[in-house]
């Protein structure tokens, strides 16, 4: 594990006087893709906010290679680190190729022409989503799966080393869903991107991660590999779930079957 890594020190969120996270270390593996999983108000989303820094914590720290993400110049932030938060909102009419331009902000000056290879960031990013055909559609004309893959666009041209992503697979039918977690990991292998991202269905999760950290209604159950987190013990206490797990017979990970 590298110094590059994405790291939480006694880390404690939450909203006004409600704690939805209190005292959470942990280390995100550097160029792996973690998936945080876990129960509707367990702070998944709020977590992966002051991963990048869209929240303040209420105490503790995160860390980008050694740097708090708090002292961090946001236009150097931005090309370390994207995030996709869930609901998404674009300006109305907008185009799906003009909302994917935007992620090259970050790497471009107030009056800088644009470049050849931030156009080669945005093709390869909507080639990657399948909305090259696309591209100049207003982007309220899109069904919701092909708007949500124009926002995971938009944070893959943004060509930074860690993605953060909350719920990348909402709107998506089963083909989709398959489709997006590939893209995000043919990134990760061929690129060496970090990705933590939340997602609800757990067996996707495992199929697609190296790294998990299973959260509960009292705070982190555990963390580790696919392997070592999804146990029944771990659902039980997470979920309140019973299940049986079985080797996946595509993959040989494990597979969770609800009781």
């Amino acid at each position: 594990m590298t110094g590059k890594a994405l790291k939480t020190e006694l880390l404690t969120l939450g909203y006004r006087d409600r704690i939805v996270i209190q005292d959470l270390s942990l280390t995100l593996p550097d160029g792996k893709i973690t998936t945080i999983l876990g129960p509707n108000g367990c702070g998944k989303s709020t977590l992966l906010k002051a991963l990048a820094r869209l929240i303040p914590p209420l105490h503790g720290t995160v860390t980008l290679g050694g740097d708090d993400i708090a002292k961090i110049d946001t236009r150097a932030l931005a090309r370390r680190l994207a995030i996709l938060p869930q609901a998404s909102k674009a300006p109305e009419g907008i185009s799906v190729s003009d909302l994917v331009r935007r992620g090259r902000t970050p790497w471009r000056g107030l009056l800088a022409p644009w470049s050849e290879t931030d156009a080669i960031a945005c093709e390869r990013a909507l080639s990657q989503v399948g909305l090259a055909d696309l591209a100049d559609r207003p982007l309220d004309e899109l069904s919701g799966g092909q708007r949500q893959r124009a926002w995971i666009a938009l944070v893959l041209a943004q060509d930074t080393p860690y993605l953060l992503l909350d719920e990348p697979t909402t709107w998506l039918d089963l083909s989709h869903q398959m489709d997006v977690l590939s893209v995000l990991r043919e990134r990760n292998r061929n690129h060496g991107t970090t990705v933590v991202a939340v997602l609800h269905d757990l067996n996707l999760a495992v199929r697609f991660s190296d790294h998990l950290v299973l959260l509960g209604s009292n705070g982190l159950v555990d963390v580790g590999s696919p392997e070592q987190v999804m146990t029944e013990a771990n659902l039980d206490a997470a979920f309140g779930l019973k299940s049986m797990i079985i080797a996946d017979p595509v993959t040989g990970k494990p597979m969770v079957v609800p009781r």
